[in-house]
């Protein structure tokens, strides 16, 4: 499966990304993939990759590219316990940088690019994110009801907002939702509060945890993997997008 590396232009200068496509020659549905809080890297390019296998154009930008391009600081080929917390030391001044008015501008900017692109057809997208990136990614998505008709995110921070944040967040939302959890991220409660905020905006959506799932499950480079949760969010996220983008 290509991939190539790309320059999208944003208000604020130009953000680094890559996209993996089917090499037919054919134009193909987009899909908008923001990785998790350790950014871009290669165990993204390996689920892009697996993801457009599948008949998709996914665009991965580099959402922390005012702070330069990635790879922003020095990543471990693995991410276990012993190096996580210095790891996300260095990381959440860009996270708490990254401020909604920031979202929203870049979202903008990645959909207008990926839309553009002469491989991507002329229908609607889907949106993807893990970690915070789950988060932007439902923001996207709410911020554009008439383009992005699928948004998934899984271990987001989805609900960290709070009950008014939420309402507002989902009331713009048209897209089908799917939002896969992680069990030491979510209690029960927790769940059905935001279940709650969906089902009263009137959103199309599952919602769950993941049983046995620590906080970045679908990442292999890092020590939260579970093998059998990343394919659970295949097998949920793949069907989202085949009914909203191919046969929607």
């Amino acid at each position: 499966m290509p991939t190539k590396t790309l320059q999208i232009p944003t208000p604020d200068g130009q953000a680094d990304a890559f996209a993996a496509f089917p090499d037919d020659g054919e134009r193909h549905p987009g899909v908008l993939m923001y990785a998790d809080a350790f950014g871009t890297r290669p165990v993204l390019r390996e689920m892009a990759r697996e993801l457009a296998g599948h008949g998709y154009y996914v665009l991965v930008p580099n959402f922390f590219y005012r702070h330069g391009p990635a790879p922003l600081i020095d990543l471990p080929e693995y991410i276990g316990e012993e190096v996580r917390p210095a790891v996300v030391a260095q990381l959440m001044p860009m996270i708490e940088a990254h401020t909604d008015e920031l979202i929203l501008r870049d979202a903008d900017a990645y959909l207008r690019f990926l839309t553009a692109q002469p491989e991507v057809g002329g229908g609607p997208v889907g949106v993807t994110g893990y970690c915070i990136g789950g988060l932007l990614a439902v923001r996207t998505a709410a911020a554009h009801p008439g383009q992005v008709a699928a948004v998934a995110g899984f271990h987001g921070p989805v609900a960290a907002d709070g009950p008014d944040s939420l309402h507002r967040l989902f009331s713009s939302l048209t897209a089908q939702v799917h939002l896969g959890h992680a069990e030491t991220d979510m209690t029960p409660e927790t769940l059905r509060e935001l279940n709650r905020a969906l089902d009263a905006a009137g959103v199309r959506y599952t919602s769950e945890i993941y049983p046995g799932t620590l906080h970045g499950f679908t990442m292999a480079d890092t020590d939260a993997f579970n093998p059998a949760a990343r394919q659970r969010h295949w097998d949920r996220l793949l069907p989202l997008l085949n009914r909203t983008l191919v046969n929607g």
